[in-house]
């Protein structure tokens, strides 16, 4: 009985010993895309500028299109369908009812719309962040990336880990002075310690 307890002693010991090992050769970072986005020069007025116009410029005038071009081809049917053959009328009752469709449910085909033109506006950026993002993994030897959100309800991580401040600097963006100033207390002094720089 004491040699079977003696040998799940040393296997648990071994376990234990062995993710002990792993945990501390895993590391985690976390990532906040849309802080990492705020912090780029200008982007909030020029994206602010691009998404009003294509509200406006844009959508506004293509709903105003299909609203007039449905009212006239609604007012040729009405004159028209009692003289139309029976497959035009149901062809012209069927374009109709998918112009009528689009106008009604506008809202949502213009949410999607310009979140299509969003991603469009952001992708260079978001490349720029990528590409930065892979450099600092690589040279910090980092295992997994959570978002920021992922994290903070279970646990306030270490700032040296905060890799959108990583990319910030890897993309000279200016940061906040509150982010700015706590990475600084964290590496002792105002320094910026190499990507896998031990955490304090």
């Amino acid at each position: 009985m004491k040699k079977l307890l003696l040998v799940c002693v040393v296997v648990a010991a071994g376990v234990l010993f062995t993710n002990t090992t792993k945990a501390q050769t895993q590391k985690i970072g976390y990532f906040n895309e849309q802080l990492a986005l705020s912090w780029f020069p200008g982007l909030g007025a020029k994206y602010d500028t691009v998404m009003f116009s294509f509200q406006n410029d844009s959508l506004g005038v293509e709903y105003q299109y299909r609203v007039n071009d449905f009212k006239r081809k609604d007012s040729i049917f009405r004159k028209d369908s009692l003289t139309m053959p029976a497959k035009a009328r149901e062809l012209a009752l069927k374009e109709l009812g998918q112009m009528q469709y689009t106008l009604q449910n506008w809202q949502q085909y213009a949410e999607e719309m310009a979140r299509n033109k969003q991603e469009q506006f952001l992708y260079p950026y978001k490349v720029k962040m990528l590409d930065a993002l892979k450099t600092v993994l690589a040279e910090g030897k980092y295992t997994y990336v959570l978002t920021e959100q992922a994290i903070y309800p279970y646990s306030q991580p270490p700032i040296l880990d905060n890799l959108t401040i990583r990319v910030a600097q890897k993309l000279k963006l200016p940061m906040p002075k509150e982010y700015e100033d706590a990475w600084k207390a964290a590496i002792g002094g105002g320094v910026t310690p190499p990507a896998g720089a031990p955490k304090k």
